[in-house]
């Protein structure tokens, strides 16, 4: 009896005294190796795990800038008084159509009529230039005149041709069609287009030096000015299509054209100008308004990923790669453009492998 009490305590002890994990199941922890992780089928992290097998699809870089409407300058004219003076007549309204050479106002000016003064003698005086020189060279063909003083009459006659064409041509300067000395300036349009600023008020005294008190604008075309950025201007041609959005109107989709691309960087925004050309023929898009510019590059094949697949660790960028049945190998890859979903990746993967989308949160202890 004695014997039999001791084998159950002696038995007792010797269960007591075993490892108590020898009893558990197998362990549920990430087994790591380096950059290699496998996960146990019984760790709960396997079931976030998603993979997916990578291809290559149509990409196309996209390029946005920042850009500013404003008036082609062939087409936008700013006017003003080219004499002091006073304003008599005004023959325009704002809002209105005017073509080019339509009168705008009119002003009566002491210094225009220095010029009209200038080109009347200059006329006065080619014509008795013109009268002399006849009679000399009349004269000389009857043998009773000088060819020197035929030859002074005509070099008088040509220095006064000259004063009057440049008399002539300081008129045409003012786009005046002439009139007698003590008539007013005709002011005319020097482009066709809408008026959209007039701040001329009849009887008004302007100074030669004052501001612009007409604007003139072809709105029907309109350039966008863009800052694009040194690194992405190689994905920038003239004649290339872009997308244009404008904050006052987030539902309209405008289209333009590069129509010149800047020779010169700046050298404090690292920043190259793009005139972008839009056609406008409701006249929404107004200057100085704010566009954002789509620049779209040539598609390309290329390998893009979910953005739930790239991973961080200071200043490298990875993936998992599945290389087995629960196993998966951590590599570094380089990455280039990136929206909100994917990003591309230039570097480190090929299409034909399998990475892990999702759950690489999980792995961070994988280092």
């Amino acid at each position: 009896m004695k014997n039999t009490v001791l084998s159950i305590l002696l038995l007792a002890f010797i269960t007591s005294c075993k490892d108590p994990k020898s009893e558990t199941p197998q362990s549920q922890d990430l087994q790591i190796k380096g950059d290699h992780v496998m996960i146990p089928e019984n760790n709960p992290v396997l079931k976030t795990i998603k993979t997916e097998v990578i291809t290559e699809e149509e990409h196309s870089d996209g390029v946005v800038s920042a850009g500013t409407i404003q008036a082609i300058p062939n087409h936008y004219a700013e006017i003003a008084s080219p004499f002091s003076g006073r304003i008599t007549k005004s023959f325009i309204q704002l809002g209105q159509n005017v073509s080019a050479g339509s009168p705008l106002f009119e002003i009566l000016s002491s210094d225009y009529f220095s010029v009209q003064k200038d080109y009347t003698d200059a006329l006065n005086d080619v014509q008795l230039a013109e009268k002399n020189y006849r009679r000399q060279q009349d004269l000389v063909k009857h043998g009773v005149g000088i060819q020197k003083e035929l030859d002074e009459a005509e070099t008088d006659f040509k220095n006064k041709k000259t004063s009057l064409s440049n008399a002539s041509s300081a008129l045409k300067v003012y786009n005046s069609k002439g009139g007698g000395i003590g008539s007013p300036l005709i002011v005319r349009a020097p482009i066709s287009g809408e008026i959209i600023s007039n701040k001329i008020v009849n009887g008004q005294y302007l100074k030669g030096d004052a501001d612009p008190v007409v604007i003139i604008a072809e709105l029907s075309k309109v350039w966008i000015s863009g800052d694009v950025k040194e690194k992405d201007i190689r994905f920038v041609n003239i004649g290339d299509h872009v997308s244009v959005k404008i904050s006052a109107y987030p539902d309209r989709n405008i289209t333009g054209k590069v129509y010149h691309i800047n020779e010169i960087v700046d050298e404090n925004t690292r920043s190259i100008k793009v005139l972008i050309e839009c056609d406008n023929p409701d006249r929404k898009l107004k200057p100085g308004m704010y566009a954002t510019v789509n620049f779209s590059t040539t598609p390309e094949k290329t390998v893009m990923i979910p953005v739930t697949a790239l991973m961080q660790q200071d200043n490298t960028q990875y993936v998992w790669i599945k290389t087995g049945k629960n196993q998966f190998t951590r590599r570094s890859v380089a990455t280039g453009e990136t929206d909100q979903k994917s990003v591309r990746i230039i570097s480190g993967l090929k299409p034909g492998e399998t990475i892990m989308t999702e759950g690489g949160i999980y792995m961070l202890d994988a280092k």
